[in-house]
């Protein structure tokens, strides 16, 4: 099979990149950090000027009604600059469960807030969520960006649920959290009021669709920014006399690193055009690229941090931004152990 991007394609990811790379630096980054992990300057430009959070959600709420593919450009992008965004919770998992599974109304009244970034949403799935007739009541740990979410997505086996952040019985618990450029909260629920949607399973299954080619995508820009890095690093680095590039043992881990992002990058591409096309192999696409991509990043984030010697371990360094990045990547919405299961399990059947 040979994949091309379209023209269309192409002029979206360079878009997106070059609007990253200028508007997603480390210092405002860094200032979103000390807040609630949002850079609402860039969240805004993202969303408002360039109109990218609607990328893949339909044209009748205000998006472009495009697909996957081109998602996974933008977020590719988010995540080569390890920007500030809730690109993936508000997104990738809320806004298109709400497009999948919502009523007319839930749609027409949300989709085009979370589009334009005038509300930001969370989405998270549970097992401990107790619903009353139109309360709902619980305890949903680590929501990604919760502490600044407006409305929360919440699901079990039963179904799912809009919850908004102002709702009587609603309390909200920021948690400390490794990635500070995506910090999780704890949300609690005492008999909250709660909106039914109307196709549960089917807008959480969306959810985690499209949250798995979101960080998949988010890991293979950060792992290819990781390599871009640590080559321009290598190429200025003296000792002895000569770039630190030129040592046989410092290029065979860069090498190692340009072997398993070309491997990511197909993984990621695979999963959304399957997503696009409705392919039977959507479901082993998406559990290969979350795992894969997501040790990817681990991996060169990692060598990133070695390979810059000592000034790799500051806090002064964006290196450790990368590497929790990758860390936190690797556990959200199941870990490769979970994910590498579920390819055995379709591939071997019982044998698993």
């Amino acid at each position: 099979m040979e994949f091309v991007f379209t023209e269309e394609q192409a002029m979206i990811g360079e878009t997106a990149r070059a609007f990253f790379a200028e508007s997603a630096t480390s210092e405002h980054t860094r200032k979103a950090m000390a807040g609630d992990g949002i850079d609402r300057a860039l969240w805004r430009s993202f969303c408002g000027e360039l109109g990218l959070g609607g990328v893949a959600l339909p044209e009748t709420y205000g998006g472009a009604g495009l697909g996957m593919v081109e998602f996974a450009l933008v977020a590719e992008a988010a995540g080569a600059q390890i920007a500030a965004i809730p690109l993936a919770g508000s997104i990738a998992m809320a806004a298109h469960a709400i497009a999948a599974g919502g009523s007319e109304s839930q749609k027409a009244e949300i989709l085009p807030r979370l589009i334009s970034g005038d509300v930001i949403g969370a989405c998270a799935g549970t097992q401990m969520l107790t619903v009353d007739a139109n309360t709902i009541s619980g305890q949903v740990d680590f929501v990604a960006h919760g502490a600044a979410a407006d409305l929360f997505v919440l699901g079990d086996t039963e179904g799912a649920w809009i919850v908004r952040r102002d709702a009587p019985g609603v309390t909200v618990t920021a948690l400390t959290t490794m990635d500070q450029t995506r910090p999780f909260a704890r949300v609690t629920l005492d008999r909250a009021t709660a909106e039914p949607l109307p196709k549960g399973q089917q807008a959480l299954q969306t959810a985690r669709e499209c949250g798995w080619v979101c960080l998949a995508a988010e890991a293979l820009g950060g792992a290819q920014a990781a390599l871009d890095k640590t080559v321009a690093y290598a190429r200025e680095r003296i000792q002895f006399g000569r770039p630190i590039g030129s040592f046989q043992a410092y290029k065979h881990r860069l090498a190692d690193m340009v072997i398993e992002i070309e491997q990511a990058r197909s993984a990621v591409f695979w999963a959304a055009c399957a997503v696009d096309e409705g392919s039977d192999e959507a479901a082993l696409a998406l559990h290969a690229a979350k795992s894969f991509c997501a040790d990817t990043f681990f991996m060169c984030a990692s060598n990133m941090i070695q390979l810059h010697g000592g000034i790799g371990f500051t806090w002064e360094h964006d290196a450790h931004l990368y590497f929790k990045r990758a860390r936190s990547i690797q556990t959200m919405l199941g870990n490769g152990n979970y994910h590498r299961e579920q390819v055995a399990k379709m591939i071997l059947g019982e044998a698993a």
